[in-house]
């Protein structure tokens, strides 16, 4: 493989200055928490996905919320959660039938609720990801069409069987995939939060799946990825962090004694892009801008992880 050594040397320069930022903020420091303008102005994903705001949401309110649940109804959370990615959308069907479980779920009972809040102009999907929005079920809304793909998971396929029973995340990842409005990016981060939970404990450096911003970071990153495919490329680089924080000079601070992982490094090359359309506006992609500046956020999350990775801050 051939690599852009400046772009190359940027990824890992971003990944430290961007996990330097998320500890200052967490100290309680003011800002500016970096003197990178670009980091200043623009709103950027955390180096570890796990830090962002609505994967912290999801462990303490969709997983971690002090209730006990069977299995099967935390996946059946965790996926339903995650169609829409929205604090507000899920608050919302917790408040109108008491709790999210299998037990309560009723497609048009569901169904109405959403369409009212929807007619109200609010939003109840999130727009960080556009979740596949066909008519595959043959629902005008959309959201009727996800609320039918929970069905057929959940209560015709019993797919939370076959999960439970997966013994990888890739194989997990293939049952997901195997669905309508679910494609590569939505299964791999479906099969990654439910990994958050306790129903499963999938090792993490096995299988990972290019995103579509990945695929664009890495393109900046490589003039020629040689007989590498792009999956091997985020093992390269998950493989080789150490080393190359340290060639470098970087002092990257970890959370607990936990790596960057696949899922990181993934995530970070999508980023790397949205940076370079500021740095490196030559390099072209299909995205010219980055759509959203950083506002801080008056709350203040208090950071929690799954409990099996035994993490300390």
């Amino acid at each position: 493989m051939k690599k852009r050594d400046d772009i190359y040397d940027l990824y890992w320069y971003f990944a430290c200055e961007r996990q330097n930022i998320f500890f200052k903020k967490l100290r309680g420091e003011e800002a500016p928490w970096t003197d990178d303008s670009i980091l200043q102005e623009y709103k950027f994903c955390n180096s570890y996905r796990v830090n962002d705001r609505v994967s912290q949401y999801l462990l303490r309110n969709v997983i971690y919320n002090g209730r006990e649940y069977s299995n099967e109804d935390m996946i059946f959370r965790i996926v339903l959660f995650k169609l829409f990615n929205k604090e507000s959308t899920w608050e919302l069907l917790v408040n109108s039938f008491s709790d999210v479980t299998l037990d309560t779920f009723d497609f048009n009972k569901y169904s109405l609720v959403l369409k009212e809040a929807r007619d109200r102009g609010e939003k109840i999907y999130n727009d960080a990801y556009i979740s596949c929005a066909n008519k595959v079920f043959g629902y005008d809304l959309k959201h009727d069409n996800h609320l039918a793909l929970i069905n057929k998971m959940f209560f015709i396929d019993h797919m939370q069987d076959k999960i439970i029973n997966s013994k990888s995340m890739e194989e997990a990842f293939n049952i997901l995939r195997s669905y309508p409005l679910i494609g590569n990016f939505m299964a791999y981060q479906l099969v990654t939060d439910i990994n958050y939970s306790d129903v499963v404990d999938f090792s993490e450096d096995e299988f990972t799946v290019a995103g579509p911003g990945s695929l664009r970071g890495i393109k900046k990153c490589f003039i020629d990825r040689g007989k590498y495919s792009n999956e091997d490329i985020i093992k390269y680089m998950y493989i080789h962090q150490d080393e190359e924080f340290k060639r470098l000079g970087l002092d990257f601070k970890r959370i607990g004694n936990r790596k960057l992982q696949l899922i990181d490094c993934q995530n970070i090359f999508c980023e790397l892009d949205k940076y370079l359309r500021v740095y490196k506006p030559n390099l072209k992609s299909n995205r010219v801008s980055i759509k959203k500046k950083y506002k801080a956020k008056n709350s203040k999350i208090e950071y929690i992880y799954p409990p099996k990775w035994n993490i300390k801050l």
